[in-house]
């Protein structure tokens, strides 16, 4: 019986990872109805974190008043499995927390994301899993310190925090970026959260002086370290002040899924993602899952609603490159969920049907 793996990320704006994971089984399906399709929801550390560790390990999903970015008070979710705790900062501190008007990286805080690490090690977590992505901050984690502080520190200074000591964290990103900087996380990031030029060197000023002042404090720095740019600083934050590793959010959550087991007996994988070029080769989710298969010798379909570089996508190993929609579709018709979805069927169907049957062709045309 034909084993299928399917883990496509969200298609930003248009389907969550589960909606496109479901539609290319209905593409397998069709042409082997009675195929074993094995369908991962996946993320990187970003949109839908939480949703695909919760539909991978089960788990209680816990609820908590918190505070969102511009401190008004707000219902949160993190997933609780065992002494395990998984936690999207989008939850408390997220773009989508916000109208347009309301952006102002100057003001917003991550002051919520820190009530919910209190909560999970309250809970008695001994290890937090955070996705750092969507956020709407760019405080350095200062927000997420104080309300650390506010809910442990009897006398409100960081050296008497004692109750982190025995919680090992991990931070899930794929941004490389440093703290500070021209490639930090103020001049790459803080302007797609309403940061004008004038905010964006007053923000890279300030996180130089906290990184400054934490070093001298601390006697070690970790402004430079990959992922410290990550959320606006936060990266910063955990790996300063909780010892945090940083992993691509990808390989977290295929190791927490068994992937490599999965991939056992498997015909093909199929990813995907909204849109596909040479930027996917760095360290985007369907990398991941492709260096995966690659080391388990499984080809892998790569399906996207607007594909680039195809040679390069060729050259690193994806078996298949397809693009779902038509060359003169308009842009609003494609993003409608339900053509989207209509789409990735007849995609992976038409794959499945001829995948052995067609040369692969390394090209753009």
């Amino acid at each position: 019986m034909a084993r299928y793996i399917v883990a496509i990320d969200s298609f930003k704006g248009c389907l969550s990872s589960i909606e496109a994971n479901q539609a290319a089984a209905e593409g397998i399906l069709s042409k082997v109805p009675d195929a074993i399709v094995v369908q991962i929801p996946v993320s990187d550390g970003g949109e839908g974190f939480l949703k695909a560790f919760h539909n991978s390990l089960g788990g209680e999903l816990v609820e908590i008043p918190v505070r969102d970015p511009m401190m008004r008070t707000i219902t949160a979710k993190y997933l609780v499995c065992g002494d395990l705790a998984i936690i999207e900062i989008a939850q408390a501190s997220g773009l989508t927390l916000l109208t347009p008007e309301e952006l102002n990286p100057m003001r917003a805080t991550s002051y919520g994301t820190g009530q919910l690490v209190v909560d999970a090690v309250l809970r008695g977590c001994k290890h937090i899993i955070v996705g750092l992505g969507g956020s709407a901050t760019s405080d350095c984690g200062i927000g997420m310190l104080h309300a650390i502080v506010d809910a442990f520190a009897k006398n409100h200074t960081w050296d008497d925090v004692k109750d982190l000591q025995d919680v090992k964290f991990t931070i899930a990103t794929d941004v490389q970026n440093p703290l500070c900087g021209v490639n930090g996380a103020s001049h790459v990031f803080a302007p797609q959260k309403g940061a004008s030029p004038e905010m964006v060197l007053s923000l890279d000023a300030r996180a130089k002086r906290f990184a400054e002042l934490s070093a001298k404090h601390f006697g070690y720095d970790c402004q430079e370290m990959p992922g410290a740019g990550a959320a606006g600083g936060l990266g910063y934050a955990f790996l300063q002040y909780m010892h945090a590793d940083c992993r691509p959010g990808i390989d977290l959550l295929l190791d927490a899924v068994d992937f490599d087991h999965q991939l056992e007996n498997t015909e093909l994988v199929v990813t995907g993602e909204g849109s596909a070029d040479r930027q996917t080769l760095m360290g985007k989710l369907p990398f991941g899952i492709l260096q995966r298969a690659i080391k388990h010798h499984i080809p892998i379909a790569l399906i996207a609603g607007r594909i680039k570089d195809r040679a390069s996508l060729f050259e690193a190993g994806f078996s298949f490159i397809e693009c779902i929609n038509p060359p003169d579709i308009p842009h609003k018709e494609a993003m409608r969920p339900e053509i989207a979805q209509r789409h990735i069927v007849r995609t992976v169907s038409n794959l499945i049907n001829n995948k052995l049957l067609r040369p692969i062709v390394n090209s753009d045309k």
